[in-house]
């Protein structure tokens, strides 16, 4: 399939067609399996809700019944995993084309995968790998980006990765890299607090040097979770797990951003794994509308 970059470059420099603004600036959480029977039963007050995109790609079932009733009465974001954006394969036509059939079945209000790569000779990983901060790389993505948009005539969401490493080549922070890709793509970007914070304590980030660069106006939304500690040997390591309550230090992270930012934002609670009650979860996100409201009622 020929397409012609210059194009995308020229429509991605317009404003997207469909801004994301139903999608409120307030608390959200992941609707999860264990937790479809709660949603449909109670009708939880809750603003907005994600669903992992390649979750929907069945073509029927439960999590379709669930979805479609759950979203005639909330807003939803579509949260990809495997689009492989830093990937030396190329774009899966297949993917995007399922990802599309779903932003027009769902007409969802934010559309988001991640700054990573997932896929290395058409052998998915199942994990999210970090690329190297270089000119190069952030040219390959941009037009990736782009190329993407073009084809689900959608802006997307590009979230920071967790990382464990860094690569010697690396040119530029992970913040100039964001901001460049943002610049050249037209992408907006999902903040992810914890995984600033799982950086900043494995890589040695300054959490404060990358909120002030970071250009604040292409943040279109922010994820929490939280992450489990490992040790090798004597040395620690913090791991994005999803598996937990957040953690008072991210707390504090996420309060420090919103006041960077100076500006409402949505915000949603993460929990992937050892999943809790619904109540649990949704008490998490009272907490983040707490801080919300603390910034901007």
């Amino acid at each position: 399939m020929d397409i012609d970059i210059v194009r995308i470059r020229e429509a991605a420099s317009r404003p997207m067609a469909f801004t994301p603004l139903d999608i409120p600036a307030r608390a959200g959480v992941g609707l999860r399996v264990p937790h479809y029977a709660d949603f449909l039963e109670r009708s939880p007050v809750i603003d907005w809700i994600e669903v992992h995109t390649e979750n929907l790609f069945v073509p029927g079932g439960a999590i379709h019944r669930v979805v479609g009733q759950v979203r005639r009465d909330h807003p939803l974001s579509l949260h990809g995993v495997s689009l492989s954006l830093g990937s030396g394969d190329p774009l899966s036509l297949e993917h995007l084309r399922r990802v599309r059939e779903l932003v027009r079945r769902y007409e969802p209000g934010l559309v988001s995968d991640h700054v990573c790569w997932v896929s290395a000779e058409g052998r998915y990983l199942h994990d999210l790998l970090p690329v190297p901060y270089t000119e190069d790389m952030l040219c390959y993505m941009a037009d990736r980006v782009m190329r993407t948009q073009e084809l689900l005539q959608r802006q997307i969401l590009v979230e920071n990765p967790s990382a464990y490493l860094q690569f010697t080549e690396e040119q530029m922070p992970e913040w100039e890299f964001l901001n460049g890709l943002a610049r050249k793509s037209g992408c907006g970007i999902l903040l992810d607090v914890n995984n600033l914070y799982v950086c900043s304590r494995n890589l040695g980030i300054d959490v404060d040097e990358y909120l002030n660069h970071l250009h604040g106006d292409v943040v279109q939304e922010i994820h929490l979770a939280g992450f489990s500690v490992e040790y090798v040997g004597d040395h620690e390591i913090l791991i994005d797990t999803h598996s937990r309550r957040v953690w008072p230090e991210v707390w504090a992270l996420y309060a420090k951003a919103l006041a960077v930012l100076n500006r409402p934002l949505p915000t949603l609670i993460e929990w992937d794994t050892d999943l809790p009650s619904l109540d649990a979860l949704l008490s998490e996100a009272k907490e983040a509308q707490n801080h919300l409201d603390a910034y901007y009622v």
